[in-house]
C-alpha cells in the first residue's frame, strides 16, 4: 500500500450537519413570542423590499435571465409584476429585502441578517402552494412561512454566536446559504437523508469573501449577496431533492474540509490555530432564541453597529445645527466590532461605501436630523461637503465597557456616544445610546414604529385601499397564519 494513500470509507455526517437537519425536521416548540415577532419580521423584511423597488440600481437586477420565460405556478416576487421560477425568484426578492440594509440584523461573533433567508423561503413557499393547489392539494399556510423563518433565523443565528467567520476573512452569507438549504429542502419534503446532503452541499460552496463589504472595495455587492445566497440554497435544496449525494465530512475531513482550508487561519497574523479551535464552537442548542431577540432596523436605513450612533447623533441636532461651522472635535466612544467594520476615512465612492461608514452615518443626522436611504446617494453626497468636513473632525475611541456588553448574553448592547466640541473650548453633554430602538428591550416602543415603517412602506407601491387591507391581516396573527400562502402572494402583486 502507498504511504500517501486516502483512507477511503466514506464516514457519517458531521454532527453539525445532523444537529441541523434533527432540528428542522423534529423542534415544533414554537413560542407565541417567535411566532409573534417572525410576523412583525415578515412584515418589515417585505417592506424593506418595496422600498428598495424605488431605486433603480437595484431593479435593473429583477426578473428572469431570458426575457419572456414563462413559468408554469411560478413564485411571485412583492411590489412587482414579476412570474419567475423559484431560484430567480428566490434571488430577487432576496435582492430586494437586503438593498437598502434596512431588514432585521443579529449581532455576536458573527453577523448577519436573518431575514435574508427569507427569499428562498417565500419563493418556494408560493411556487409549492400553487403545485399543491394545481394538484387538489391543501397549499401550504402562512404559518408554515412563520416556522420556517424561525429555524432559519435560528440556524443562522446560533451558528453565529460562538463562531466569528469574519475573522478569518468569511461572509455572513453563507450561513443564509446553509440555513436557507435545511429549511428549504425541508419544505420541499426532503428526507433525513436527503436534508443533510443539502447542507453539505452548501458548506462545500464555502468560500464567501468578504472584501466587497470593505475599504477599498465596499460595493453593491453586499446589497445581493444575501438574495444569491438563498437563491443557491434553493438550487442545492432541488438538486438533493432529485437524489444527489451529499458530502458527508465536509466540516472535518482532513486536509480538504471546511475546517481546515477556510477556519484554520486568522485574518491578520496567519497563524493556524489549534485543532479544537478550528472546529466550530456552540453555546446552547436550536430553540427559538434568535427570532425572539433579533434586533429590527427601525428608524436608519444604515450598517447597525451604528443604529445607536445615529441616534445619538440626532438627538444632539437640535444643538448642533447652528453651529457646525464652530465644531472643533466629535468624540465617539464605540465598541470593537463598529471600529473592525465601519470606521474609515478618505473618499467614499458609491453608496454602499457610504451606509458602512460610521463616520458618515453620524455627520448626515448631526446636520439633517435624520439618515435616509436617499441621504447615501451620489448626488445627495456631491451636494453637501460639510459631511466629509465633519468626518475629518470625528474621533473613534473603543469603549471597553461596550466592548464587553456587547458580546454578554444578557445584554447583547450595541453602545455608541457622542460629544461634540466647539471651537469656543464649549462642548454638548456627552449622548450615550446603549439601545437602539430595535432591540428586545425596547419592543413596547419599537413595535408601534415599525409598524408605522411597514405601513410608509407599503404606500411607495400600492394604492390606500390596498395598502389597509394588507396592514389589516398583518396585524392579525391567527388570521395571517391560516392564509394560503399563494393567497397572500396575490396581495403584493402589481398588475
Amino acid at each position: 500500500m502507498s504511504a500517501n494513500a486516502d483512507t477511503n470509507h466514506r464516514p457519517d455526517y458531521d454532527q453539525v450537519i445532523q444537529d441541523i437537519t434533527d432540528y428542522v425536521l423534529t423542534y415544533n416548540n414554537f413560542s407565541e413570542e417567535a411566532l409573534g415577532t417572525a410576523r412583525n419580521c415578515l412584515m418589515d423584511t417585505l417592506g424593506c423590499g418595496l422600498l428598495a423597488l424605488r431605486f433603480p440600481e437595484c431593479t435593473k437586477l429583477l426578473g428572469p435571465i431570458v426575457q419572456g420565460t414563462q413559468v408554469p405556478n411560478g413564485a411571485r416576487v412583492p411590489g412587482t409584476s414579476l412570474v419567475l421560477d423559484p431560484v430567480k425568484a428566490a434571488w430577487d426578492i432576496g435582492c430586494i429585502i437586503r438593498w437598502l440594509d434596512y431588514n432585521d440584523t443579529w449581532l455576536a461573533a458573527e453577523w448577519g441578517h436573518p431575514s435574508d433567508n427569507l427569499g428562498g423561503i417565500l419563493a418556494v413557499a408560493d411556487y409549492l402552494s400553487q403545485v399543491r393547489l394545481a394538484n387538489a392539494e391543501p397549499p401550504m399556510l402562512m404559518r408554515d412561512v412563520l416556522e420556517a423563518m424561525i429555524l432559519a433565523h435560528e440556524i443562522q443565528g446560533v451558528i453565529a454566536l460562538e463562531n466569528s467567520f469574519n475573522r478569518v476573512g468569511l461572509c455572513h452569507v453563507l450561513l443564509v446559504r446553509v440555513a436557507s438549504t435545511a429549511v428549504i429542502t425541508k419544505m420541499m419534503g426532503g428526507s433525513r437523508v436527503q436534508i443533510m446532503a443539502a447542507i453539505s452541499q452548501a458548506w462545500v460552496d464555502g468560500s464567501a469573501l468578504r472584501t466587497y463589504r470593505h475599504a477599498p472595495n465596499a460595493g453593491s455587492r453586499k446589497s445581493w449577496a444575501a438574495g444569491d445566497a438563498t437563491s443557491r440554497a434553493v438550487r442545492l435544496a432541488d438538486i438533493s431533492m432529485r437524489g444527489e449525494m451529499g458530502i458527508p465530512s465536509v466540516l472535518t475531513a482532513p486536509q480538504w474540509g471546511f475546517y481546515d482550508v477556510l477556519f484554520s487561519k486568522t485574518n491578520k497574523d496567519q497563524v493556524i490555530k489549534s485543532e479544537a479551535e478550528r472546529k466550530f464552537a456552540f453555546s446552547q442548542a436550536y430553540g427559538c432564541y434568535v427570532m425572539e431577540n433579533i434586533l429590527f432596523k427601525i428608524s436608519f436605513p444604515a450598517e447597525f453597529h451604528a443604529q445607536t450612533a445615529a441616534e445619538a447623533a440626532v438627538i444632539l441636532h437640535p444643538q448642533v445645527k447652528n453651529r457646525l461651522a464652530d465644531i472643533k472635535k466629535i468624540v465617539v466612544h464605540t465598541h470593537e466590532s463598529a471600529i473592525r467594520i465601519i470606521s474609515k476615512t478618505g473618499p467614499l465612492t458609491n453608496a454602499a461605501d457610504r451606509d458602512h461608514c460610521l463616520q458618515y452615518m453620524i455627520a448626515v443626522p448631526l446636520i439633517f436630523g435624520n439618515l435616509l436611504a436617499e441621504h447615501y446617494e451620489d448626488d445627495f453626497h456631491t451636494a453637501c461637503p460639510l459631511i466629509d468636513e465633519l468626518r475629518g473632525k470625528m474621533d473613534i475611541v473603543e469603549n471597553k465597557r461596550f466592548t464587553t456588553a456587547y458580546l454578554e448574553a444578557d445584554k447583547r448592547s450595541i453602545a455608541n456616544s457622542i460629544q461634540i466640541f466647539f471651537n469656543d473650548g464649549s462642548s454638548t453633554d456627552e449622548i450615550v445610546v446603549k439601545y437602539p430602538v430595535g432591540h428586545r428591550r425596547r419592543r413596547a416602543e419599537g413595535i408601534p414604529l415599525l409598524e408605522q415603517k411597514f405601513k410608509t412602506n407599503l404606500a411607495t407601491r400600492f394604492p390606500p385601499p390596498q395598502c389597509q387591507t394588507i396592514f389589516t391581516l398583518c396585524q392579525q396573527q391567527a388570521k395571517l397564519e391560516a392564509m394560503p400562502v399563494n393567497r397572500f402572494m396575490d396581495m403584493f402583486v402589481i398588475a
